[in-house]
């Protein structure tokens, strides 16, 4: 993002950084954190992005209508409605996918990624992918991924920009327009040419283009 940006990044509780912050880890405890956050930096107009997880977090949050969000943009995000390929047996194996450095590489090279990654950034995010609290890690495939919270996030009244991989097969363009749009009928959806599910580290200058330009689009 550009330098003359201000931009607050945390780590979930559970994850990184929060992971020794105890638990419930659930999705509304996740968003009252959001709020707690902006809250303790006194922020007074924020656009709120999340990516994947996060941007299922950020609708929760945006859907109460706090004050001060002026737009939410969401990067891959799963969609407040679940799609029919969340069974049982999909959460199960997704539950076991961030286990070890191997099960990390392998969601890497055959679900999260459409293109190789520096080697850096690889080990990197397979570094960030075990560095978290058992409980907060298995919250989302076997609970999270599967809540339906679209009467939650019907509510959302501020400009809402959606960014799809072209080539993502955890949520894909096809599941976003049938499983998000229709609840926020309002938000904008545009696919990034090439880029799998890990947007922000496969197509990091055209997800820091648009989030620049929606951003600048709803002024200071």
């Amino acid at each position: 993002m550009p330098a003359g940006r201000d931009v607050v990044r945390f780590d979930q509780r559970g994850w990184g950084s929060s992971r020794r912050l105890p638990g419930p880890y659930d999705l509304d405890r996740l968003a009252d954190d959001v709020l707690e956050v902006v809250a303790g930096l006194g922020l007074e107009r924020y656009v709120l992005v999340g990516h994947s997880m996060g941007g299922k977090v950020s609708q929760l949050v945006a859907g109460r209508r706090p004050s001060g969000v002026a737009g939410v943009a969401l990067v891959a995000p799963a969609p407040p409605r679940p799609p029919a390929m969340v069974t049982p047996e999909y959460q199960r194996v997704l539950a076991q996918a961030y286990d070890s450095p191997e099960s990390v590489e392998q969601a890497l090279d055959h679900v999260l990624t459409a293109i190789p990654l520096d080697a850096a950034v690889r080990d990197a995010v397979v570094r960030d992918s075990l560095a978290s609290d058992a409980d907060a890690r298995r919250e989302w495939p076997l609970r999270g991924i599967a809540a339906d919270v679209s009467t939650a996030v019907e509510g959302i009244d501020v400009p809402v920009l959606v960014l799809a991989g072209e080539q993502d097969r955890v949520e894909p363009s096809a599941v976003l327009r049938e499983h998000l749009l229709p609840v926020i009928p309002h938000a904008r959806l545009e696919v990034v040419p090439k880029a799998g599910h890990l947007l922000p580290i496969e197509a990091p200058d055209a997800v820091a283009s648009r989030l620049e330009e929606f951003a600048a689009g709803l002024g200071r």
